[in-house]
């Protein structure tokens, strides 16, 4: 509406627009314009009237869709005339309550370029302060309690700002500005250096005494911004083996963190996609390949040919890395598979006889978030673990509808909550065995809710009746959907490429509950978020021992062995192993489980050709299997056999065991072998692709499942489908491990809510 040549106007914006200097940045754009009116947030978004001439307004809307600050992001923009007003100036209004939530977090984020110049500079008032940050960096969702992100309602809340802080907090042309986090060394969190008894280690400077203890080769757990690190120096190997032995983790690869850019070339190789994701405001850890260069400690990452690898992100991390050894290893600090320690005296009490020394800090920790792991492969960068950096921002939808929540699986726990075209997932939670990670899961799934303030028509759980989250799921009170796992994964695919469907989904990993009891794993699927036809699977083979198994392939060798051989061969890895009462259970069928896992056939083949017998973290045998090739599949190849019983095929896995035996027989190199099976496994899957696209008309084929974060098979199974003419639907957003589950489930939900969902058939 207009008042001679004056007008109003009302602009209510969505997104990422709280935290990342949004409100600073319309200040700044409607003052110079001298336009009069307010912005504030609230609990629905941020809400903005300018009044002034109508072609001034009209710039000032195109300059606030198309200029916006680079942490934000607008997801809906809605402008309306409303009356005109008396009014003297534009404001920042207060935040405001809403009915309803809508307005996203943004993650924690990498120190940006300002504060890392102002830290390093000895003018300034916040030289080598271990807690700078600013509108654009900083902690976020692990310091927030509720929306509206104000700082009441975040771990910022009992420190109160020096007058020089609360002018920069309210100056709205300053760059913190209503940046929550908001400190320096008068009023802010300070850092402080323990002993193992949680005494105080005297050292003028808490930071550079921790890196003085890591040159020492000492084990420094550090307090950091989604919990504690334990840290020590990459190149000392007898430090690296003792953190190992304290930890309880044998073999599985530490990631390190490099004090700069420029130093990681020395010790890997580097793309600039890779570079750019390591100097990314979210700031994760890249796999990288291993250079092999010697000057790391070998028990950093032992058989294995990549690395995990990440730069300093908060200004303490970068001021220890200053100081302190190059390269270190910086792992999360937690025993073996339970979650990441956030509370100061939590940590001296689990970590006390592990770390020589501790650096932490008295900003409470509110959420536990673990480093992002991330992997470059077919050109673009592809979550592993999703967690610090990108958690909570969302996945965006196709499109809207009813609150859902799902719960995930067993293994790599996250939640997701759907929230109309939101699908918002939590940060990683991790393996629910035990009580610590089920109090994790316990105050994700409150929190995602809260936070939110979204209450779930319908709660998704796996199909397997004995997970702890199938469990938790049933006593909510709320309706409840079994959804199959391997549907879920299709779906999750589907879902994050916003993509209907249908396709051939090629689902591979290591354990999913089937809708007939067995345990799945190889799975061909023809169909879409509704439903899927099992069109094809891997042979069933027997599961000695159950979990055992699992930990010992040598088990789950004999058993594929036993299946594949009227007579059983006799191989070196079963020198010295109690094979004859493994094959009596077999024989008789005592605790021996039908799988059609394609993760359990590459375990096999491990434990066959001599690999590995034994496995001390999950997917080890898998993942050395693919290190033995060297990066290349190689042209021979095993026998694979398709067979078509009752209008479903069968991807036969007994000649490939024959063959793999007649491999090792021969005396073929490991490498030789894996090579080999490795062209296996691509051949047998473009040829069940190519019969299940023959038989539906299918041209687009989605890959899901553990099984596709190994990077040979995948990168050459998605070259040789483009190649063949196929469109390929893949993971990026999200895992294609466990951690992609929820979002798959949650969609499923949907679809069950609005009457569509069929299932498996």
């Amino acid at each position: 509406m207009e008042t001679g040549t004056e007008a109003r106007r009302r602009f209510k914006v969505n997104g990422i627009v709280q935290g990342v200097g949004f409100r600073p940045f319309v200040y700044r754009i409607a003052v110079a314009r001298g336009l009069k009116g307010f912005i504030r947030n609230t609990a629905s978004g941020v809400l903005i009237e300018v009044q002034g001439e109508a072609g001034v307004i009209e710039g000032f809307s195109r300059k606030l869709q198309s200029e916006c600050p680079p942490l934000s992001k607008i997801e809906t923009f809605e402008e309306t005339a409303v009356p005109c007003v008396r009014e003297e100036g534009f404001t920042i209004g207060a935040s405001g309550e809403g009915e309803e939530v809508e307005t996203l977090i943004p993650p924690d984020i990498a120190l940006c370029g300002d504060c890392r110049t102002e830290l390093q500079d000895p003018l300034n008032r916040r030289f080598r302060y271990p807690f700078i940050n600013c509108t654009n960096c900083g902690p976020r969702y692990t310091i927030v309690g509720r929306l509206p992100y104000d700082r009441p309602f975040t771990s910022m809340h009992g420190f109160t700002m020096c007058p020089e802080c609360e002018r920069e907090y309210h100056d709205p042309l300053d760059r913190r500005f209503h940046a929550q986090p908001n400190a320096c060394p008068v009023c802010g969190p300070a850092a402080l250096l323990l002993d193992a008894a949680g005494e105080k280690i005297e050292f003028p400077d808490a930071v550079a005494g921790a890196a003085a203890m890591l040159r020492e080769g000492k084990i420094v757990a550090l307090k950091g911004v989604g919990g504690f690190h334990l840290a020590v120096d990459a190149s000392n190997d007898e430090a690296v083996r003792r953190l190992r032995e304290r930890k309880g983790r044998e073999a599985k690869p530490f990631a390190v963190m490099v004090r700069d850019i420029g130093i990681v070339s020395r010790y890997c190789d580097c793309t600039p996609a890779e570079a750019a994701a390591l100097a990314s405001p979210e700031a994760p850890i890249v796999l990288l390949r291993n250079r092999g260069t010697g000057e790391l400690a070998p028990s950093v990452a032992p058989g294995n040919d990549r690395l995990g690898v990440m730069l300093p992100y908060s200004p303490l991390h970068l001021l220890l890395c200053a100081d302190a050894p190059e390269v270190l290893v910086m792992t999360s600090a937690n025993f073996s598979e339970e979650p990441i320690v956030t509370d100061n005296v939590e940590a001296l009490s689990r970590l006390g006889c592990v770390a020589d020394c501790f650096l932490m800090h008295n900003r409470p920790i509110w959420l536990k978030c673990d480093d992002s792991v991330t992997i470059e492969l077919s050109g673009k960068l592809r979550q592993l673990r999703r967690s610090r950096g990108y958690v909570p921002a969302p996945v965006f939808l196709r499109e809207g509808g009813p609150v859902v929540l799902a719960t995930g699986g067993e293994l790599k726990n996250t939640l997701a909550l759907l929230k109309g075209t939101h699908a918002l997932l939590s940060q990683h939670i991790g393996d629910m065995k035990n009580y610590e990670a089920w109090r994790h899961f316990e105050q994700a799934a409150e929190h995602l809710q809260h936070l939110f303030q979204a209450k779930p028509e319908l709660i998704v759980h796996d199909l397997h009746p004995g997970y702890m989250t199938t469990e938790w799921a049933l006593k909510q009170g709320l309706p409840v959907l079994g959804v199959q796992h391997h549907h879920a994964h299709l779906a999750s695919c589907l879902a994050e490429n916003r993509e209907d469907g249908p396709v051939i989904g090629l689902m591979l990993d290591g354990t999913g509950y089937g809708t007939d009891g067995t345990i799945w794993g190889g799975e061909v699927l023809a169909g879409d978020i509704a439903g899927a036809e099992r069109f094809a699977s891997f042979e069933a083979m027997p599961l000695p021992g159950g979990d055992i198994a699992v930990t010992q392939p040598w088990r789950l060798a004999l058993g594929y062995l036993h299946r594949s051989f009227s007579d059983m061969p006799e191989l070196p890895f079963m020198q010295g192993k109690p094979v004859g009462p493994v094959l009596e259970l077999i024989g008789k069928g005592n605790n021996v489980h039908e799988t059609s896992s394609c993760g359990r056939l590459f375990d096999a083949v491990s434990a066959l050709s001599g690999l590995r017998d034994e496995i001390s973290y999950e997917g080890q045998a898998a993942i050395e299997l693919m290190h033995a090739a060297k990066g290349e599949t190689g042209t021979g190849a095993f026998t694979h056999e398709l067979r078509e019983e009752g209008g479903r095929w069968t991807m036969l896995v007994s000649p490939i065991i024959r063959d793999a035996v007649r491999a090792v027989r021969q005396g073929s190199s490991l490498q030789e072998i894996s090579r080999m099976f490795h062209r296996t496994m691509v051949n047998l899957l473009l040829d069940i692709t190519g019969k299940a696209s023959k038989a539906s008309g299918i041209r687009t084929v989605a890959l899901s499942g553990g099984v596709f974060q190994n990077a040979l098979l995948f990168e050459t199974l998605v070259r040789e489908l483009e190649t063949a003419g196929y469109r390929v639907l893949a993971h990026s957003l999200v895992p294609s491990n466990d951690g992609g589950l929820s979002l798959g489930q949650a969609v499923i939900g949907r679809s069950f809510l609005a009457g569509n969902y069929r299932g498996i058939r």
